[in-house]
């Protein structure tokens, strides 16, 4: 039985998702930055249909941010998995093979904080120009929100 499939599995699985995740976080993003410039604030009626158009979408950059730690540590786990899994199947196993299994489980924590860390910061940079939107309307139209 080959454990191969499992090699790919962190590799192409786990990492390739988090690749993925981490583009649509920056298409999100991009998406957000270039309406909150091109929004005209004036056309809003209340503050709670600007809010609804402001907020949209950040869900998904959030989610991200939260979860993608989470897969990475999957896909290390997954790698230790494997390594022990080679490590019962060969007794006679040198320490630099064990070692190198393990630093490459490792590399799917790596690749999943830095997904989350990219999502963070741009969840927190869009939630601050939310924030400033909104302010302005209540600013131009004199009016408290709660």
């Amino acid at each position: 039985m080959s454990a191969g499939w499992l090699s790919g599995l962190i590799d192409y699985g786990v990492i390739g998702l988090l690749v993925v995740l981490s583009i649509l976080v920056v298409a999100v993003s991009l998406e957000r930055y270039f309406l909150y410039r091109k929004l005209s604030i004036g056309s809003f009626e209340d503050i709670k249909s600007l809010e609804l158009v402001l907020t949209r979408k950040l869900s998904v950059i959030a989610s991200v941010g939260s979860n993608a730690p989470y897969l990475g540590l999957l896909g290390t786990v997954l790698g230790i998995m494997l390594t022990f899994y080679n490590m019962g199947k060969d007794a006679a196993m040198d320490t630099g093979r064990i070692m190198t299994g393990l630093a490459l489980a490792l590399k799917a924590t790596a690749v999943g904080l830095v997904v989350a860390l990219v999502a963070v910061v741009l969840y927190n940079a869009l939630l601050r120009k939310v924030r400033v939107l909104m302010l302005e309307w209540e600013i131009a139209n004199g009016r408290k929100t709660l």
